[in-house]
């Protein structure tokens, strides 16, 4: 049974590493320790110019997911797919590359099961397996929690609606699958979801995987948009904080792509501390604080199909 208190905590997690890091992304841990000591509450504007708590793509496209799994009660590809193109249409401040791109060729009338695949077929290697997508899969672990298989299958498919990439479709399903433990009291979750994707899945997404926490260096630790980075990265910061302030804050200032860090280490970190360990000061200032924690019930208390 799936703890309201953590699925709430998985949504908010990951709006303040999302809101904590985007005022520093792209900035050098030297340039954050410069301008802030060590950042640990949340700050206006810097980079994008917003004020303190606003979110950027990772929590928008997230509550996108959100919303349609809660309204739907079900895993609609096609109803996610339109809600990413009326979130685009917006003109949103923050989006990916691929991100743009894929929902530009869903709006130009490719199916949304294949958009991101064409424009993955035209991106070359070290351009075509970025974090957009785990950034944005939380919704899905809370989801089908209790539906192993099925978590594998959406999650998958909801990556490749813009990352169609094998490094990056199962990279949610090991996020999901980590997610979906700490949010089922498994204290422990890392080392069952990766051998579920062992053999599967991209050999460098899983033997990355398996160096963390024990035998990976923490210098070691990289701050890019690379999915396989992103995943090593936040998982070690999630799993050896004492607290999901700690762990939030340690990705955060870590520099380079400090708010979607934020996002999965706080996904993760939510997941396992839960709700109530997220500081006050946050999400007193957290954009969409309320409709993220009623979603977050949502997702947990309600029969969503596939």
């Amino acid at each position: 049974m799936v703890s309201t208190d953590a699925a709430k905590g998985t949504l908010l997690g990951l709006a303040c590493g999302d809101a904590l890091g985007r005022p520093v992304e792209f900035r050098s841990p030297e340039q954050i320790t410069e301008q802030h000591g060590t950042l640990t509450d949340m700050v206006g504007h810097g980079t994008h110019g917003q004020p303190a708590g606003t979110v950027t793509d990772d929590t928008d496209l997230a509550l996108c997911i959100a919303r349609s799994l809660v309204e739907q009660a079900a895993f609609d590809g096609q109803d996610i797919a339109d809600r990413f193109a009326a979130w685009y249409d917006g003109g949103p401040f923050d989006i990916g590359l691929m991100t743009a791109d894929a929902i530009s060729e869903y709006q130009s009338g490719t199916s949304w099961r294949d958009a991101g695949r064409e424009v993955w077929q035209r991106r070359p290697e070290g351009s075509n397996a970025g974090n957009g997508s785990i950034m944005r899969c939380a919704p899905h672990a809370i989801a089908f929690a209790d539906s192993l298989d099925s978590l594998d299958r959406v999650s998958k498919q909801s990556s490749a609606i813009t990352h169609h990439d094998t490094r990056c479709q199962y990279g949610c399903v090991l996020l999901n699958h980590i997610i979906a433990g700490y949010l089922d009291g498994d204290d422990e979750p890392v080392t069952d979801a990766v051998a579920r994707i062992d053999g599967d899945a991209p050999d460098e997404l899983v033997e990355t995987i398996r160096l963390v926490p024990d035998i990976v260096n923490e210098t070691q630790l990289e701050n890019t948009g690379y999915v396989v980075h992103t995943l090593q990265t936040s998982l070690f910061d999630a799993v050896t904080a004492d607290t999901a302030e700690e762990a939030i804050i340690a990705s955060v200032n870590r520099g380079g792509d400090t708010d979607t860090l934020g996002a999965v280490t706080g996904a993760i970190a939510g997941a396992r501390f839960g709700a109530d360990a997220l500081p006050d000061r946050w999400l007193d200032t957290l954009e969409y604080r309320d409709e993220l924690a009623l979603l977050g019930t949502a997702l947990a208390t309600t029969e969503i199909t596939t």
